[in-house]
């Protein structure tokens, strides 16, 4: 199957990109490589485009009230112009994705799922959606541009662009005449924006974004630097720290889920992992060592025994240091020294809670 591209894809080869498969995408890994990237943004400012994530659109009456009947967060509790991390998950409570909900009215709410996963999302709310509201896939319709870093706002200022709204909230801006959002989300940790602009628009804003960041040392950032600087945070990554087998209980991503709630998409079996308090955790490990820790990769006690499994893991570029996520046996302590069977050979590391560097995410 050939894969789909991003409107920006002209750009990606005119800046030299390195290319890979992502969600059925063909996306930009690199430019000029992954520490680079990952420095810009925590030091300064990058620019990714993200446009395979989806994109759709609920609306009709009551359009909020059914989506809160859907996925997991509570869209109560947050008022229109506010977005919201939220999961779509299966009866069995394993996670069918995670994605953004952006709250515009009691009667419409903008959603950003992962890219592989948008067509299924899509599905599954158009088979519940009572009459009167529609779930339009509106995936090729608009480009996703993420600026990120402690000096991402300065950039978007030089193009007149709406920056000083709280964290996970959205505005409308105007940019040569073409109206997109602005929301003050993003995967890296630092502070940042994503812009979502139609898809005939992009090429100009991201050539706009690219030249007001000039000043700032904006780099070009590839979904590697993505990875490691997400990683660093904590943040999962669906498919890996998430999944059809892996729970919000099990990822630790409670915080997600509206308990209180009369109804969502499997609230009767996550109710149920809750208060049972068994299986596997998502915890996070430090290398003592050298060893840096890979997807698949076992962890073992002291004694040897197997106590669970890295779901993410990478050289973090800010700590010099392995860092990953795993999966592992509920007893296992924060600050308990595990091993991981790196290559051929045991690697120690320390069981910690992430994020594992100091996010600036959140900072007015």
């Amino acid at each position: 199957m050939d894969l789909l591209r991003s409107p920006l894809h002209d750009r990606h080869v005119a800046l030299g990109a390195k290319f890979a498969e992502f969600g059925g995408w063909e996306m930009p890994l690199e430019y000029g490589g992954v520490l680079g990237e990952h420095a810009a943004v925590r030091d300064g400012v990058g620019v990714f485009d993200v446009s395979h994530l989806g994109k759709a659109l609920v609306r009709g009456p009551g359009a909020a009230d059914f989506v809160n009947a859907c996925l997991t967060a509570d869209l109560g509790k947050i008022a229109p112009g506010q977005a919201q991390y939220t999961l779509c998950c299966a009866e069995d409570g394993g996670v069918v994705d995670d994605l953004i909900a952006y709250l515009r009215s009691p009667d419409e709410v903008f959603l950003i799922p992962n890219a592989v996963n948008t067509a299924t999302v899509v599905e599954l709310l158009r088979a519940a959606a009572p009459e009167g509201v529609e779930v339009l896939d509106q995936h090729r319709d608009f480009a996703v541009i993420a600026v990120q870093g402690t000096r991402s706002e300065e950039a978007l200022t030089e193009l007149g662009l709406p920056v000083d709204h709280d964290y996970m909230s959205f505005s409308t801006g105007v940019f040569d005449g073409t109206e997109l959002t602005v929301c003050r989300t993003g995967y890296t940790g630092e502070r940042g924006y994503e812009l979502v602009v139609a898809a005939e628009a992009a090429p100009a804003v991201w050539d706009a974004v690219l030249a007001a960041g000039a000043d700032h040392g904006i780099a070009p950032c590839g979904l590697g630097a993505r990875d490691t600087l997400r990683t660093e945070m904590g943040y999962p990554l669906h498919g890996q720290d998430l999944s059809a087998e892996i729970s919000p209980v099990m990822a630790g991503s409670s915080w997600t889920v509206g308990w209180d709630k009369p109804e969502f998409w499997g609230k009767e079996a996550l109710e149920h992992q809750r208060a049972e308090k068994s299986g596997r955790v998502l915890r996070g490990l430090v290398a003592e060592g050298r060893g840096i820790p890979r997807p698949g990769m076992t962890v073992r006690d002291s004694g040897g025994e197997v106590v669970g499994e890295v779901t993410s893991g990478t050289f973090s570029p800010t700590l010099k240091q392995g860092i990953g996520l795993a999966l592992l046996d509920r007893q296992i302590p924060d600050g308990q020294t595990v091993q991981v069977d790196v290559r051929r050979r045991t690697e120690p590391f320390t069981v910690t809670k992430p994020p594992f560097v100091t996010p600036s995410t959140t900072e007015s």
